[in-house]
């Protein structure tokens, strides 16, 4: 029963370690009122980033980018979290598959300031 009991204690602690590896920089997405704020989002060039999506509204939303190439549905009242990069300097849009005319926002890749 002890071996079963470190191996699980093992086998968790590998999942936290790889999970904090991966979950470097997050960045906070509010869908409300069918608009996402906020509208631009500014990550790093070059890093894998977590987008946190919280969606407020009443209804789902799917989170849908031909640039990200991610879609994700977003259920009402929930917290989604969708992983991009790393990505190349530049732009890159999203936006509400069932709102396409209000939620809409841009990711902006940007390599770092050097200003030291």
């Amino acid at each position: 029963m002890k071996i079963n009991a470190f191996c699980l204690l093992l086998t968790f602690s590998g999942f936290f370690i790889s999970t904090l590896a991966f979950a470097s920089d997050s960045f906070l997405l509010v869908l409300e009122n069918h608009l996402f704020t906020p509208a631009k989002v500014e990550v790093p060039a070059g890093k894998k980033v977590r987008l946190v999506i919280e969606n407020k509204d009443a209804e789902p939303e799917e989170f849908d980018s031909f640039d990200l190439n991610r879609e994700k549905v977003l259920f009402p009242g929930r917290k989604s979290v969708i992983y991009i990069g790393p990505l190349e300097p530049g732009e890159y849009r999203f936006f509400g598959e069932f709102s396409p005319n209000t939620a809409q926002g841009i990711v902006v890749a940007k390599e770092p300031d050097n200003a030291s």
